[in-house]
């Protein structure tokens, strides 16, 4: 396979394929791998901080019951986000942030999720912890979200930052000619979009970013078609699909 050819791989909510998901524990494995980088999602909490947590409701993934937008941020603390062997805590984005220092090499796609009542302040809140982190402006951090107003805030008041439009499975229905109402640096389609509407790829001459790409039928799909970055669950996975164990390969 050509090494040109190669999309970048991104761990999908860090190595969830193997650990529990959005967990230090999933990040940490996944910035051990010679990869491009990690997946995250942020909602914000009823006392405004930003945590690191995919579903609307806590029960899925966690030993608890209820909304996160229901919950402070010391209640989801208190719950276990791991496993009975491995607890975890639900994370902060300035603690994924600072976990990104220790990997200068690593690159973070961050998912902002919009509660309708909330507005802007997601966004809001994950630029301000961007800035305090030093970057906003760093080439290492990309925004990706289903939303068209989420992407148009962060193309004017981060425009150094990669934005990625993800679009949704329901678009090929409601959307057929695929109408852009923002301005991103590149496309995002689910992977089952993506192989219904080739004409996606490289949109616009946008780069193209998929998710979930976890079988190697589907990598090779994904390489032998030029798309640019694969958010995968099974990193470990990928590598040996693409026959990479040079970090240097993936830069």
């Amino acid at each position: 396979m050509s090494e040109t050819k190669l999309p970048k791989i991104v761990a999908h909510r860090g190595f969830s394929g193997r650990y529990p998901e959005l967990t230090r524990r999933a990040f940490e494995e996944a910035l051990k791998l010679p990869i491009h980088g990690v997946e995250c999602d942020v909602r914000l909490t009823r006392d405004g901080r930003l945590v690191v947590f995919h579903d609307a409701t806590v029960g899925r993934t966690t030993n608890g019951r209820g909304r996160v937008d229901a919950m402070d941020f010391a209640d989801l603390r208190a719950l276990n986000n791991g496993t009975a062997e491995d607890p975890q805590q639900v994370m902060l984005l300035e603690e994924l942030l600072e976990l990104m220092e220790d990997y200068p090499d690593k690159h973070l796609y961050i998912e902002t999720k919009h509660p309708t009542f909330y507005g802007p302040e997601v966004d809001e809140q994950t630029l301000r912890a961007l800035k305090y982190a030093r970057l906003d402006e760093s080439e290492r951090i990309h925004l990706i979200s289903f939303s068209h107003r989420a992407v148009r805030y962060f193309t004017e008041m981060a425009p150094e930052l990669e934005t990625f439009y993800l679009f949704r499975l329901l678009e090929r229905k409601w959307n057929p000619r695929s109408a852009m109402f923002s301005r991103p640096y590149g496309v995002g389609p689910a992977l089952a979009h993506l192989q219904a509407r080739r004409e996606l790829l490289g949109f616009r001459g946008l780069r193209t970013y998929t998710w979930a790409v976890d079988t190697p039928h589907q990598m090779r799909w994904c390489a032998d078609h030029g798309v640019d970055v694969i958010a995968t669950d099974l990193p470990d996975l990928a590598l040996e699909t693409y026959g990479l164990e040079r970090e240097e390969l993936l830069q």
